[in-house]
């Protein structure tokens, strides 16, 4: 598996991703919006064929990831993206790599869990608001279940991690 930098080379099919997976390239959290197409981010390949995107920004010590897509389950490509975005967090004095997501979102929250993000924050009805700026976020998603609330997980960039291959 490669894992680079977004190329300008990938604008199309990072729109079409984005408009798959979110409805179009605005993404909305923590009331911001941003053009997720238009952001630093990382693409996956596996036999040069593109598996995974993720976006990200970077404020003052904090990674926060925007979007992240992976279009082969169960091959790594998510880890690897993360395992990447890590060693970008650091090399940039990040001390934390902040994700948000939404309620329904279960698998994405197991995931996060998993590779040690920690859920910090719980954003009740929050996600009426995004709605506000993006009428098109749908009222029900994962199995169902209605979409109302944003989850906010963080992970810690501690010296040790990336000294060993432990970290995930």
């Amino acid at each position: 598996m490669n894992i680079r930098d977004i190329g300008k080379h990938d604008k199309k099919w990072i729109i079409e991703i984005l408009s798959e997976s979110w409805g179009s390239s605005v993404v909305i959290a923590r009331g911001l919006v941003h053009q997720a197409d238009q952001l630093p981010g990382l693409i996956a390949e596996i036999d040069g064929q593109k598996v995974g995107l993720l976006t990200y920004t970077i404020e003052p010590e904090v990674l926060e990831i925007i979007t992240i897509n992976v279009l082969r389950k169960r091959e790594g490509v998510g880890r690897a993206l993360m395992e990447e975005v890590l060693r970008i967090a650091k090399s940039k004095g990040c001390s934390q790599v902040r994700v948000v997501t939404t309620n329904d979102n279960t698998p994405a929250i197991q995931f996060y869990q998993a590779i040690q993000f920690e859920i910090v924050a719980v954003r009740k009805g929050a996600v009426e608001n995004s709605r506000k700026l993006k009428p098109s976020i749908p009222l029900t998603g994962f199995e169902g279940i209605p979409i109302t609330d944003e989850i906010e997980l963080e992970r810690s960039i501690t010296s040790d991690v990336l000294d060993n291959n432990t970290y995930l």
